[in-house]
């Protein structure tokens, strides 16, 4: 007769043997779902034709597909079952099965119905968004041309139009979104969410109370050195436009829709970015980005990058559009990586092109043997945004630079000016990130802010956040957040880049210090495969590493913003000196 404890570690064993098998199942079945939706989401927003609704009718039939699959009862009450024995299982057993759940609460069978009506709608509100035709003065523009045009118009009353003529798309998108928040939040609410926002923040480990004080924590640390960089911005500008200081920055006098980013205030004498880059021409942009991570022992990237991705815009006599965000792609969670970007050769997407492929080789790192499809992720969301975010940075310093073989000229880089401009990009988005983005898609969901306060409630965070004000009243005729794209299609996320910024700093202070042995502010990546190997070991675990394990096992700490506080210092005191005797109008939060 078997002793007991020999009877219970024999149905141990029997059990994850049982969930190995069911799991080998489950994780064939879903990349093979997963491609063929990631393959009609790709042709969603690389090739939108108006009036054809092949693609949308294409990927709501591929989403059905997924979600009948993920969302699938028998999934739930297995994973449920495996779970309640959870102590006999494997660590990377027990990860995939929570996957599996939170997979299956977008996407509950329980409520099919109500699972067909949201990705229908989604897809229809992904087609309004990506095939949405901008106008002024009776003309399409482009996005870029209206970034272009805010980044360098000197005419107020152009830029005005240009920054309306940016927001005229939220009307279109309003009806949709009520829909959405309302299927959203029925839909993760079958499987015990409380709301839409809850269940994004559940990834983190965090309740949506829980991550409101980690938020506003990061907000708090840096509101001074943001309340510094308020008041140079609002005294610089008005001498810029010659008009009186304003008490909130007007939005169309910024270099960007949003106000998320700055750093086109400021130009650094002998960094002229633009130049050097404009030089070499978009491919080379990309080609240079593959060039630093080769350079760091990765491998060149995948011949299919280059013959499917979709890098540079669109032809106006194309006869259709895409959408022009910058995104990357892991179509197949194996190696059948792409881009979406409209490059061209300037110091914007020369970043932004590093910052993607910060992306794709998280991707490509991850998809190995050790990692399952269902774990074929970030550790969490904000790792895939900092790194991608922390390449953009080293590949801006000017040592790498130089290395990359761009010609910045014989005069050496003002440091300080330098430095502002890195605070303009990086420090100015976090309270549009924590706070004017977080708080409404907080509120949309979690707090259900009724549609006939969105427009409002958005511009009293934007106020109380950013300093930053409308060119006018804007009514409720309006639906300004709605014009940033994530929140139709990466909905109650947006604090993932925030969280990301911090990570990197963190990040970027220790490869600084302590591999390189180099000044943060200058360092230079290229051909460290010391650097490359740290990377690595971040990248290839994947979701199977608890992200707080990981961070804490690299570098040392806990999550904090003090690596940025300490990178912007000597600015801090700087714009301190540069305020005296200046009025400062953004209160404490």
């Amino acid at each position: 007769m078997m002793n007991p404890w020999r009877r219970k570690t024999a149905a141990a064993a029997a059990l994850r043997t049982e969930v190995d098998a069911y799991l080998a199942d489950y994780n064939a079945k879903y990349r093979a779902l997963y491609t063929t939706s990631s393959e009609a989401e790709w042709l969603s927003v690389t090739h939108v034709v108006a009036g054809d609704e092949t693609n949308s009718q294409r990927l709501k039939a591929a989403n059905e597909a997924t979600a009948a699959f993920t969302g699938s009862v028998a999934n739930i009450e297995t994973a449920r079952r495996f779970l309640a024995r959870k102590a006999e299982l494997a660590p990377l057993q027990v990860k995939q099965l929570e996957a599996v759940l939170f997979k299956a609460a977008s996407n509950p069978q329980t409520i099919v119905e109500t699972v067909k009506k949201r990705i229908a709608a989604e897809a229809a509100q992904g087609e309004r968004l990506n095939g949405f035709a901008f106008q002024l003065d009776g003309k399409e523009i482009t996005p870029n041309e209206i970034d272009d045009a805010l980044r360098n118009e000197k005419d107020l009353a152009r830029r005005r139009a240009v920054w309306e003529a940016s927001k005229s798309i939220g009307p279109a998108l309003r009806p949709g979104m009520v829909e959405l928040r309302a299927l959203r939040n029925e839909t993760v609410q079958a499987l015990g969410y409380r709301d839409f926002f809850s269940y994004m923040a559940s990834e983190y480990g965090y309740t949506t109370d829980e991550l409101a004080v980690k938020i506003d924590e990061i907000n708090r640390e840096l509101r001074p050195l943001f309340r510094e960089l308020h008041t140079w911005a609002r005294y610089e500008l008005a001498q810029r436009y010659g008009q009186p200081v304003p008490d909130a920055i007007p939005a169309h006098w910024l270099p960007n829709r949003w106000g998320q980013g700055w750093d086109a205030l400021v130009d650094v004498p002998g960094f002229d970015l633009d130049a050097a880059v404009a030089k070499k021409g978009p491919e080379w942009v990309v080609q240079q980005g593959e060039r630093f991570y080769v350079s760091m022992g990765f491998e060149p990237l995948p011949q299919s990058f280059w013959t499917k991705s979709s890098l540079y815009p669109v032809p106006k006599d194309a006869g259709f559009k895409k959408n022009t965000h910058a995104s990357a792609w892991h179509i197949d969670l194996d190696h059948d990586v792409r881009s979406l970007m409209s490059v061209e050769a300037n110091q914007e997407w020369y970043e932004t092109a590093h910052h993607e492929l910060g992306h794709i080789y998280y991707y490509l790192s991850y998809s190995n043997p050790k990692n399952p499809p269902l774990l074929r992720e970030g550790a969490n969301r904000a790792y895939h945004e900092a790194i991608g975010s922390m390449i953009g940075l080293a590949a801006m310093q000017p040592r790498f630079i130089q290395a990359a073989g761009l010609d910045l000229g014989a005069q050496k880089p003002d440091a300080m000016k330098l430095l502002l401009k890195e605070a303009l990009n990086y420090v100015v988005f976090i309270p549009w990130s924590t706070g004017t983005m977080f708080f409404w898609e907080k509120e949309l969901y979690h707090d259900q802010l009724p549609p006939e306060r969105w427009n409002a409630r958005w511009w009293e965070l934007a106020a109380k956040y950013q300093g930053i004000a409308p060119p006018a009243p804007r009514g409720e005729e309006f639906a300004d957040a709605l014009t940033k794209t994530h929140i139709t299609d990466d909905p109650a996320a947006y604090y993932d880049y925030a969280l990301s910024f911090v990570l990197l700093f963190q990040l970027h202070d220790h490869i600084a210090k302590q591999i390189l042995h180099e000044d943060p502010h200058d360092t230079n990546y290229l051909g460290h495969a010391e650097v490359g190997a740290f990377l690595r070991s971040i990248l290839e675990p994947g979701a199977s590493a608890d992200w707080r394990t990981l961070l804490k096992e690299k570098t040392g700490s806990d999550l904090s913003a003090k690596a940025m506080l300490e990178y912007f210092e000597p600015l801090r005191k700087w714009l301190v000196a540069q305020n005296k005797g200046r009025k400062y109008t953004l209160a404490e939060i």
